[in-house]
């Protein structure tokens, strides 16, 4: 009896265990279910906050985009207004218009007619034209211009304990090489900087904003980097993230075409999410996809110099490009030494981006070497070249201007024929040839310039050289019009060296203000203006003018023989059209005498200029 009854006590305490701890479960659940309504309800609550947020956003990128418009109407009313009144102002000083007044106003009086045409005949200085200026960023709000916001900001370097101050290179805004086509990008800052300036670009969208973004500007074309870094890397790594298959899905409701781009880390890494985009491309040689290779961007991979000039000693790679700089420092960092030692298994990319900003490599600084350095890295390719490629690969048009070339050789002296013929017949990127001269010499400059297109016109006696060079501009077809001396001797890369300012430099008009010269009677090579090489100038020599076509037209040739390309220069300098002075080699001006050359131009020994000026 004992016994049972103990038995009957266990069972009962079990029970009201088991009671107490299923009441216990029941209210748990209770508070879990409680907490999860509630959280139900914070997220209907968050959910609703974040559609107004994204409408609020919307709302405020068209009032943007309205203020923007608003600006941009208004900064052009300004402008004609100021033309008007420009207009008004050069009418008011003609000549033609205060001989006018003097007329009106002393008709009944002739000493005051006297006086007053005495006083309009005077020259008067006319008012500056105006020009369209920039429309300013308001404060606090984003620059969208190419490399607007990706600039240097560290101005030191420490070598060896000492700190050595530098001014950084300023990240041009552009232009664009091909307006027309917006991609959107996700990319580290090196391949960034390469890909801004080809098409317009759209970045910085995230997983959780990317359809905000880009419907703002829907792009033509995604591009995706195997970035390493950022909101997107976790995405694209291993296993595809719903984000990315988000996006892939958003692009594809849209027919825009996805473009993978492998630049680093293993290809296996990145596999699965490759797969999902139309197209993949690879700088690894062994990854099995169409190869899609780094190559130089000439707006930041280019031979202009810092302010201050160069530092005089040779650096190792490591003292050049310590691990902190950013890539806008390291662009800074490129075109600082004279000389960069670089050790072996330095990626070709990095090499190619250190020769086209104009720096040596090697132990020593040495100008000819790294000038061929630059012309060998642009031959590799340029990054405009690149998309080129992937554009025709992926079926989208690849339309931007290009660097073909009408020549005008003008000659005058029938005995310079050949030579002058023979200077042009070595030179690439020339589509078309404007020849003036001597009677039956058109079958032989046909010959000499096949497969090339030949305008043959005889030159008219009485035509100055000015005259001449106006009526061949008429006949030029080519973006680009290079006008080429008979005298003088151009190397066989002159004018695709020429030509390549036109990439990097914002000038309509290129050419040389620093040249080698021979004088023939003293047998002497000289060297002008060895510090105008890389710079916005005042004036080039006119054997070496290489311009657009359409700004060319504007200006025109004055009505001279001698002193045209004088003349020419002036112009530019009253209209602000800049003039741009590339490299000294390539060229020589070749004279029996010069005496205004002698007195400003170095000697640079007796002797020929060719083993000096021609690479």
């Amino acid at each position: 009896m004992t016994t049972e009854l103990e038995s009957t006590r266990r069972a009962l305490r079990d029970a009201i265990a088991e009671a107490e701890h299923a009441a216990e479960l029941a209210r748990l659940l209770d508070a879990a279910q409680a907490r999860l309504a509630e959280a139900e309800r914070a997220t209907e609550e968050l959910r609703t906050m974040n559609e107004r947020l994204a409408e609020a956003e919307g709302e405020l990128e068209s009032e943007r985009a309205a203020a923007e418009k608003l600006r941009k109407e208004l900064a052009e009313q300004r402008y004609q207004a100021e033309v008007a009144q420009w207009k008004l102002s050069s009418i008011k000083v003609a000549r033609w218009n205060r001989i006018g007044d003097a007329i009106k106003t002393g008709k009944s009086n002739p000493v005051r007619l006297a006086k007053g045409l005495k006083g309009a005949a005077k020259p008067v200085k006319r008012p500056v034209a105006p020009k369209r200026k920039a429309v300013a960023i308001p404060a606090g709000q984003k620059d969208e211009r190419p490399g607007a916001a990706f600039q240097a900001t560290s101005t030191t370097r420490t070598i060896e304990g000492k700190s050595v101050r530098l001014k950084p290179y300023r990240i041009p805004t552009g232009p664009n090489t091909r307006p027309h086509l917006t991609a959107a990008v996700i990319a580290d800052p090196h391949a960034e900087a390469l890909l801004r300036y080809e098409w317009r670009q759209t970045t910085g969208f995230t997983p959780r904003d990317f359809a905000r973004v880009l419907a703002a500007e829907v792009p033509h074309l995604l591009v995706v980097e195997s970035v390493t870094q950022g909101p997107w890397a976790e995405e694209i790594t291993g296993e595809p993230g719903e984000g990315l298959r988000e996006l892939l899905a958003w692009c594809a409701a849209r027919g825009i075409r996805t473009v993978f781009w492998h630049t680093q880390g293993t290809v296996a890494d990145y596999a699965a999410s490759a797969e999902l985009f139309d197209h993949r491309f690879t700088t690894d040689l062994a990854a099995g996809w169409p190869r899609l290779p780094f190559a130089v961007q000439p707006r930041v991979h280019n031979p202009l110099p810092l302010s201050g000039g160069r530092y005089g000693r040779v650096l190792t790679l490591d003292e050049l490009l310590p691990s902190h700089l950013g890539y806008p420092d390291v662009l800074t960092s490129y075109r600082w030494p004279i000389a960069v030692e670089c050790p072996p298994g330095t990626p070709q990319w990095r090499l190619a981006e250190l020769a086209a900003c104009g720096t040596s490599i090697g132990p020593e600084g040495d100008s000819r070497r790294a000038h061929a350095a630059l012309r060998r890295a642009y031959a590799m390719g340029t990054m405009s070249e690149r998309v080129d490629d992937l554009l025709e690969a992926i079926g989208l048009p690849s339309a931007r201007a290009t660097l073909n070339v009408s020549v005008i050789l003008p000659v005058l002296d029938p005995s310079l024929l050949e030579h002058g013929l023979a200077q042009v017949a070595k030179q690439s990127g020339v589509t078309q040839v404007i020849v003036f001269g001597p009677r039956g010499a058109e079958e032989r400059a046909r010959d000499v310039l096949a497969p090339r297109e030949v305008v043959f016109r005889e030159p008219d006696p009485v035509s100055s050289t000015g005259t001449l060079l106006n009526r061949a501009l008429d006949l030029c077809e080519a973006d680009l019009v290079a006008i080429m001396d008979p005298r003088d001797v151009y190397g066989s890369h002159y004018l695709a060296d020429l030509s390549r300012a036109f990439l990097f430099s914002t000038a309509d008009i290129v050419g040389k203000a620093s040249y080698y010269a021979h004088l023939r009677g003293a047998h002497a090579t000289l060297l002008k203006q060895p510090e105008a090489e890389y710079t916005y100038t005042p004036e080039i020599n006119g054997a070496t003018l290489l311009a657009r076509r359409n700004a060319l037209r504007a200006i025109g040739f004055a009505d001279l023989t001698e002193g045209w390309d004088e003349v020419l220069m002036r112009q530019c300098r009253t209209d602000g059209i800049k003039v741009f002075s590339a490299d000294r080699f390539g060229y020589v001006r070749v004279r029996d005498e010069d005496r205004w050359l002698l007195g400003a131009a170095h000697l640079v020994e007796y002797g020929s200029a060719e083993p000096h000026a021609l690479i």
